[in-house]
């Protein structure tokens, strides 16, 4: 289990908060643009959004950066738990400052939190893997308990069915090619994808994956053949793909379904699987509606996740930004 940095004369509350903190800059990210500023003071860390990282073309609502800001927060609250530390946590807590997402308070040691642990040391071993699934089929049991994971969190996971293939794929086909014929898009995708040595951000051409033919189309991250990964051999004839969604449509539903991604996300890692979010199919409206068509209208899709059983050899790392850079301690 990931354990806790100490550091002398330094409060045990605040020396856990930064942990916690520092666990949740792993957290996956729209364009790996790590939209999010933490500041801890000496009971509580507050996790902010950062407007200037929003994709302002692709993102124009938010709704990606807040399931960022969501999946962060959830990294450090099943950090703070493995390390043995209660917490309670507002979210929106300042209607006049809407940059402020959350505040989580400690309230105090308390025995480890087994299942957090468990959470906590998949962070450092799940990455984004857009190459091609297997063959083998992820277990209905396993889908069950990605489910629960989901739910826990306040939001809901439905299995896009068989006879429901066709649409995802369409649907999230058409809305890649009508976004790279726009561009605003192509700018910011440039933007993204081609960023200055040091930032640690961005999706580099090294972690771009080839196009090759998938039961449903990934996003380009390296138009013109510059990107350093093959998918491999598989088509993700055994993937499961997933859409995240919830009951309503607004900036503190989004947060909590960045929360519930994450709890899909590291669920999964803790039980050998790949993964990778998909949100070409949520950043237009009309294949939105077509999401929603799938979810027989009951609710609103955040985002698709493909899972499944992936190649072996390891993947290189995601840029990270340095803690100094994100997380802000007041004396």
């Amino acid at each position: 289990m990931t354990s806790t940095p100490t550091r002398t004369g330094q409060d045990p509350r605040v020396r856990v908060l930064e942990a916690a903190a520092r666990q949740s800059l792993h957290a996956p990210s729209v364009f790996n643009t790590q939209p999010w500023r933490w500041r801890i003071t000496a009971d509580a860390l507050e996790l902010h959004g950062d407007p200037d990282r929003q994709l302002t073309h692709t993102d124009p609502d938010g709704r990606l950066l807040m399931l960022s800001c969501g999946a962060a927060l959830h990294h450090a609250r099943v950090s703070l738990a493995a390390f043995g530390w209660a917490a309670v946590v507002e979210r929106l807590p300042d209607p006049s400052d809407p940059s402020l997402l959350a505040r989580i308070r400690t309230t105090g040691p308390i025995d480890l939190d087994v299942p957090a642990g468990r959470l906590v040391d998949a962070i450092p071993r799940r990455r984004t893997d857009r190459r091609a699934y297997g063959d083998r089929p992820v277990p209905e049991a396993v889908l069950a308990r990605l489910g629960d994971a989901v739910e826990a969190e306040g939001a809901h996971l439905h299995v896009v069915r068989p006879d429901q293939m066709p649409m995802l794929a369409v649907s999230t086909g058409r809305a890649a090619e009508a976004e790279l014929a726009d561009p605003a898009y192509r700018e910011e995708l440039n933007r993204w994808t081609n960023r200055p040595a040091g930032s640690g951000d961005g999706v580099p051409a090294a972690t771009a994956v080839r196009p090759s033919p998938r039961r449903v189309p990934l996003r380009d991250y390296a138009p013109g053949g510059a990107a350093g990964l093959s998918a491999g051999t598989d088509f993700d004839r055994g993937a499961a793909y997933l859409i995240l969604f919830g009951e309503d449509d607004e900036p503190a539903a989004w947060l909590r379904g960045g929360e519930a991604l994450s709890a899909l996300l590291l669920t999964a890692t803790a039980e050998g699987l790949a993964s990778a979010p998909l949100s070409d199919a949520v950043e237009l409206a009309w294949p939105r509606r077509m999401m929603r068509d799938l979810l027989a209208g009951i609710g609103s899709p955040y985002l698709i996740v493909r899972v499944g059983w992936g190649p072996e050899a390891e993947l290189p790392p995601a840029p990270r930004r340095a803690p100094g850079d994100v997380i802000e301690v007041v004396d």
